[in-house]
């Protein structure tokens, strides 16, 4: 499933134009952009949580040249996935 597809799941169930579910999509997302970026913990009970996780520097590898580089200390998202969402995808399998 991609963002339209959500758009379009969120439109229909709840019988909204597809401006106002547009809308609302990228306001949940705007959100969360939001509270990570600011250091902050998303946590949907029964799907996961996600988290800012800080990689510090380390020397890696240009793989065009093949010359050693030093990559700089990034922050990423990390998804956790819940207990019971990895309990429907373990009893459909």
């Amino acid at each position: 499933m991609n963002k339209s597809d959500l758009i379009g799941v969120l439109g229909k169930k709840e019988n909204l134009t597809e401006r106002q579910a547009t809308e609302a999509i990228n306001s949940i997302f705007k959100s969360f952009a939001d509270k990570l970026k600011k250091g902050g913990r998303i946590e949907i009970r029964g799907f996961g949580s996600f988290v800012v996780r800080d990689y510090g520097s380390y020397a890696g590898r240009n793989p065009k040249t093949g010359g050693t580089i030093q990559v700089t200390p990034k922050k990423l998202p990390f998804f956790k996935v819940g207990k019971e969402l990895k309990e429907r995808v373990n009893s459909g399998a």
